[in-house]
């Protein structure tokens, strides 16, 4: 493949089997396309799908998805701890290889009207994709979630980018955009207290005057019992890993709770992973380029 491609849809389904293999089976049936990696999360009732290709495979993919998800997944029906407005929730379009961003955000719109137009979903344009500021923040677009959408749309600089203002029926509607890479990351704590995770995600986020580059919530992890500070990194080179999670073992520790373990949600590029193991192992002049075996096998 000449350009690299990646797609990164969530879906808001992480608990029937059937669905989400049926999404698996829809990923695998596009040439041009693989998929990397999918993830499913029961508390959060949401799956992840990392998939890269060439410029039509991947929009192919993307739109087939979408089609999926809008004739299984109910979201009158739906209930989980992450925030969402739609079947298919988020569609983001990243440049990997020989692809510039705004081929991706040219993308995004393509996808975006044929979602619309052969779907009948509404879509927001949003990140690099978005037709205001106001609608470059995911937290932004999607805050009201799929039941207060409705009264959402009537508001005068809330129209869908593609479609009328009323939601799908049981699909919702959906987000599409382009934006650079980033880390699903998620850092659990020993308490069922949820008000905890969400002071804490309040003061790492960039919205709440945190980190200029997180965005975070506070979720609950039923079937673990636990709460969790849920983050998406938008740039871990700007804020690396390590900080959010030093700051939230900070933070923490003033409730007299303690960090149990964190995730990293779907795929993550290798730095953001070196960067922390630079940091707790205190390498001096270290050089990510030349001492990474697998870099030299790469190149």
């Amino acid at each position: 493949m000449a350009k690299i491609i990646e797609c990164v849809p969530n879906f808001s389904e992480g608990k029937n089997e059937e669905v989400i293999n049926g999404l698996v089976s829809v990923a695998k049936s596009v040439g041009g396309v693989t998929l990397l990696d999918h993830s499913s999360d029961k508390s959060h009732n949401r799956s992840v799908f990392t998939l890269v290709g060439d410029e039509d495979g991947i929009q192919e993919v993307a739109f087939q998805l979408v089609k999926y998800a809008s004739e299984n997944i109910d979201m009158t029906k739906h209930t989980g701890e992450h925030p969402r407005m739609g079947a298919t929730d988020v569609v983001p379009f990243i440049p990997i290889k020989d692809v510039t961003l705004e081929e991706c955000i040219d993308i995004s719109k393509k996808v975006a009207k044929r979602i619309n137009d052969e779907l009948d979903i509404p879509i927001f344009l949003y990140e690099e994709s978005a037709s205001a500021p106001t609608r470059k923040n995911l937290a932004k677009v999607r805050k009201g979630q799929f039941e207060g959408m409705p009264e959402k749309l009537k508001e005068e600089e809330w129209a869908p980018d593609f479609g009328e203002r009323a939601i799908h029926p049981t699909a919702g509607i959906t987000a599409v955009g382009a934006r650079m890479p980033l880390v699903a990351f998620n850092v659990n704590l020993d308490t069922d207290n949820i008000d905890i995770a969400n002071k804490i995600a309040r003061i790492i986020r960039a919205s709440g005057g945190g980190f200029k580059y997180c965005k975070g919530i506070g979720v609950m992890l039923e079937d673990r019992n636990i709460a969790q500070v849920s983050m998406n990194m938008v740039n871990f080179e700007g804020t690396p890993l390590y900080r959010t999670f030093e700051t939230i073992r900070f933070e923490a520790k003033r409730y007299g709770v303690n960090i149990i373990g964190s995730e990293i949600i779907g795929l993550t590029p290798a730095k953001a992973l070196i960067d922390c193991a630079e940091y707790y192992l205190q390498v001096e002049d270290f050089d990510y380029g030349k001492q990474v075996l697998e870099n030299h096998l790469l190149n």
